[in-house]
């Protein structure tokens, strides 16, 4: 019996601590389970409080974009308003400089005593005038000009692709036309005005060149074409073809970088020929690390070279050049496009200095002048700006003996 009694109480006293145990265990659990749920009562305001904060962004955000949106429509309508002054103001300042401008001197320095600008007193002897006019004429030869203004600007047509060249042979009056960089085909047209009569180059006369020329760097002088020649591992070449028979009459080795190029806006202008009153030059980069241009004067029979300068003019930033009375005017830009602008002047005689110049800047149009060329009769310069062929009128003055 009493073994019995024993067991009861231990089951009683096992089963009265389990049921504390439990109650413990379900105590427990409660508790975590409303922490559970206040956590997520908590996770869940922040994240309505959070939706809210972020639609009154979104909302603030929409009015801002939709002020900006209409201040930006009222600065390009702005901007457009200016631009359109500006280009007033540019025709106005064209138009008042084509009437003020002083009239182009003659070729011939005939007249040498004229208000005292040659530095020669009326008093002077008649042997003494003969010296000074023969220093003066050993200095300047027979031309006297330089560039005060561009009266006029022509927009001819457009033809071909941004870059190129195209120039008129003063002795013929025929019009030439280089599309692109290199090739051995150019197009050959009577006249300007059969030129802009055409549609594209139809109508043209295709000559085809023995050797292909490289660069919008040609000049026809005289009835012959002087272009650049650049092959695969060779010095530059020179070559002079005759445009009436169609031949090839001459070709000079020029030794010089063949990868350097002239101007640093046209690294495909690896030399730059250029035709004027006195002849035929040559524009070039001696080497890649050359930081200016150098001038060569090349006689137009023979390809000999006669004298080199430096110009002291940069390459850097300079996207074309040409020569008037041997006188070199280097055009010059930004890589993103602005105006055009003649920036450094370089006489071979010493006359004209570059800090004296006038700082002329060309009428915006397009892009940039892929090539610039002179020609001496009509005083006029045949630029190729992004495929348009453009015709500036240039107005002259008298050089000043210095």
């Amino acid at each position: 019996m009493k073994p019995v009694l024993v067991l009861l109480v231990s089951t009683a006293w096992t089963l009265t601590a389990a049921q504390y145990y439990y109650q413990g265990l379900m105590d427990y659990l409660e508790n975590r389970l409303l922490a559970i749920e206040d956590r997520m009562q908590f996770w869940h305001d922040q994240s309505l409080r959070y939706h809210t904060e972020l639609q009154d962004f979104r909302k603030l955000t929409a009015e801002t974009v939709d002020g900006l949106s209409n201040e930006h429509g009222s600065l390009f309508k702005d901007l457009e308003g200016a631009a359109v002054r500006v280009d007033r103001v540019e025709r106005e300042m064209d138009y008042v400089g084509a009437q003020t401008s002083p009239r182009a001197c003659a070729k011939q320095a005939e007249k040498v005593v004229e208000q005292g600008v040659w530095g020669l007193e009326e008093s002077r002897g008649e042997e003494e005038e003969e010296d000074d006019w023969e220093e003066l004429h050993s200095r300047v030869s027979d031309c006297v000009e330089i560039i005060s203004g561009i009266r006029s600007v022509k927009i001819l047509k457009r033809v071909g692709g941004p870059k190129g060249m195209w120039t008129r042979d003063p002795r013929s009056s025929r019009v030439y036309v280089f599309n692109g960089t290199s090739g051995d085909v150019i197009y050959q047209f009577n006249s300007v005005q059969d030129f802009s009569r055409s549609p594209g180059v139809a109508g043209s006369t295709q000559i085809r060149l023995p050797f292909a020329w490289s660069g919008p760097g040609s000049a026809v002088h005289n009835g012959y074409l002087y272009y650049i020649m650049q092959e695969a591992d060779t010095d530059l070449q020179v070559v002079k073809y005759d445009l009436m028979s169609g031949v090839v009459t001459d070709i000079a080795m020029f030794p010089v970088d063949s990868r350097a190029s002239v101007y640093n806006l046209n690294p495909e202008t690896v030399a730059d020929l250029a035709a004027d009153d006195e002849g035929l030059w040559l524009l070039f980069a001696s080497s890649d690390s050359e930081p200016n241009i150098n001038l060569a004067k090349m006689d137009p029979a023979t390809l000999d070279i006669e004298q080199i300068w430096d110009t002291r003019c940069p390459r850097d930033n300079a996207e074309a050049a040409f020569v008037v009375c041997g006188t070199v005017y280097v055009v010059y830009n930004t890589r993103l496009v602005s105006r055009s602008r003649i920036q450094c002047v370089f006489d071979v005689n010493d006359i004209v200095i570059s800090e004296e110049a006038p700082l002329l800047y060309f009428p915006r149009r397009y892009g940039a002048h892929a090539s610039l060329k002179y020609n001496p009769e009509e005083k006029q310069l045949y630029g190729w700006d992004d495929g348009y062929q453009i015709i500036y009128r240039l107005t002259m003055k008298r050089k000043l003996l210095v």
